[in-house]
């Protein structure tokens, strides 16, 4: 059985209007949403193997400020991948550990759940994860495969799911002013 953790990076600053979608930082909102979710990820207790993720500024200062504990492997294939680059990407670059996770976007990140969850594994989870993978979720999958070779659809189930909102409903979806 291999692990995997998806990452998507946290909220972006749009305010920046003169920089490429790639050179986009972290909003301050982006920046406690990272803390908060990189406490918990280290809490949750997986030992990751490996740490694939997209090069662009968002994700890198997403993973800076959420200080995982293990050091990333960039991968420009990963930004803004879909679901058949990052299947190919695990495949090729899982390497020999049984825990890999890929820091990246959306809709590539939130796809690979509908993609690896095969219906008979659908949960409550996966019913929260399936409306939105939301900026700084992390989500894990628990694959039925022995060699990262193997991933293909349906092979997974959702194990773990967690948004920042969850953590501190501060970090919830803003609401326009009355």
């Amino acid at each position: 059985m291999k692990t995997l953790g998806l990452f998507r990076h946290a909220k972006s600053d749009w305010g920046a209007s003169d920089k490429r979608d790639y050179d986009r930082g972290l909003n301050a909102r982006g920046r406690r949403g990272a803390q908060l979710m990189g406490t918990h990820i280290r809490d949750h207790g997986v030992a990751w193997d490996i740490l694939l993720a997209s090069p662009a500024e968002r994700v890198r200062l997403t993973l800076e400020e959420a200080r995982i504990g293990i050091a990333p492997e960039w991968d420009k294939q990963l930004y803004l991948a879909g679901t058949d680059t990052i299947l190919e990407i695990l495949r090729e670059q899982g390497g020999s550990g049984d825990k890999a996770m890929i820091a990246g976007h959306n809709p590539g990140l939130g796809d690979m759940i509908l993609e690896l969850v095969a219906p008979e594994a659908e949960n409550a989870l996966f019913d929260e994860a399936k409306v939105k993978f939301p900026t700084a979720a992390f989500a894990v999958l628990e694959l039925d495969i022995e060699d990262w070779s193997d991933i293909a659809p349906g092979s997974g189930r959702l194990v773990h799911f967690a948004r920042p909102r969850d953590l501190d409903a501060a970090l919830g979806p803003e609401t326009a002013p009355d």
